[in-house]
């Protein structure tokens, strides 16, 4: 795939590069208007993302400041959302789509996978298609089935894709502004549950390009490796571990494909241990190919297994039951203590 073009900060950015509070949905927000602002080729369009400003307000007053032109309501038909965006793409545009909800974009499927990831393979590299399909995905929220899935590595799996993931807001604008400055087709996971978190930062679009991890707490006994809503859990589970005398590293992942063996290799191959935690089921989930890689690329300094902490096997369950299903605090906690246990007692 090409590299990663840059995005340039606005004049607004550079003036307000003061750090402030901000949630992932106002940083979303922010990268979708300067955007906008930066590039008249982008539109932005999808179900109820005009008028509304979306179901999560992520595009909430974008409409009434670019005009219904550039920022648009569709008709619920999320394959045509995407063959749309497909031919937009063909002709010169940069579409930014939103799927409502993760398992609405099912329907799309065989656009995104048949046309939309290999039309740049097929004309030999005559045609980009510059398309971010952007989808809340993800549990924590109270949703019902078909609001909660956790759909990544379908979409991992299918070469001419870029998928990654914020777990920050402040990562949250700067993933976002390069995914609409890249060339190649990026599926843009938002993780729903962490629309509403905060922190001091300021929104910059300097920082690590897309597709590289980034260690957000430094340690050297285990590698816990998370990415969008679980880096939160993951770092609160690091926090923890600290009263266990554990000294726990995490990894943001960012960009689930393609992905930075070098950070992650570094990591596991000095601490000699690692867990990988994510909402997803476990079978044949996206943590199955972290652990593959890693144990072939880091044998020999390893501990222990590598270990995964996922939600189960089932359909995404009732919300009153989700709390059970997702990956806690104490569940990481104890996958560290048997890696713990295990390289003590091989």
């Amino acid at each position: 795939m090409t590299t990663v073009m840059s995005a340039s900060a606005s004049a607004e950015e550079t003036a307000a590069a003061v750090p402030a509070p901000v949630t992932m949905a106002a940083a979303l927000n922010a990268a979708l208007a300067d955007s906008l602002a930066a590039d008249d080729r982008v539109v932005v369009f999808g179900e109820d993302v005009g008028t509304l400003g979306g179901v999560f307000r992520i595009t909430d007053g974008l409409a009434s400041r670019f005009g219904e032109r550039r920022v648009f309501d569709t008709p619920l038909a999320e394959a045509g959302i995407v063959g749309t965006a497909i031919g937009m793409a063909m002709n010169g545009l940069v579409p930014v789509v939103e799927m409502q909800f993760d398992a609405f974009a099912y329907p799309a499927f065989e656009q995104v996978t048949s046309h939309l990831a290999k039309l740049r393979n097929r004309t030999r590299g005559r045609l980009a298609l510059p398309v971010v399909i952007r989808v809340p995905f993800g549990g924590g929220i109270g949703g019902v089935e078909h609001h909660s899935d956790s759909s990544e590595a379908y979409y991992t799996h299918t070469p001419g894709l870029r998928v990654v993931t914020p777990g920050t807001p402040a990562d949250a604008y700067r993933l976002l502004r390069q995914a609409v400055a890249c060339p190649d087709p990026v599926l843009f996971f938002e993780p729903k549950r962490r629309y509403w978190s905060r922190e001091t930062a300021v929104l910059s679009v300097d920082g690590p390009p897309v597709d590289r991890a980034v260690v957000r707490r430094p340690g050297k006994d285990v590698t816990l490796i998370a990415y969008g809503g679980m880096v939160a859990t993951a770092l609160e589970a690091a926090a923890a571990a600290l009263e266990e005398g554990w000294d726990v590293e995490v990894i943001d992942l960012r960009s689930l494909s393609p992905f930075d063996d070098q950070t992650l290799t570094a990591s596991v191959r000095r601490t000699g241990r690692a867990v990988v935690v994510h909402e997803a089921a476990g079978f044949a989930g996206y943590g199955a190919e972290v652990a593959a890689r890693l144990t072939e690329q880091c044998f020999h300094y390893l501990e222990a297994p590598i270990l995964r902490v996922t939600g189960f096997d089932i359909p995404y369950p009732p919300p009153h039951l989700e709390k059970f299903h997702l990956p806690s605090t104490d569940r990481i906690l104890d996958a560290i203590a048997r890696l713990q246990w295990e390289g003590d007692n091989a």
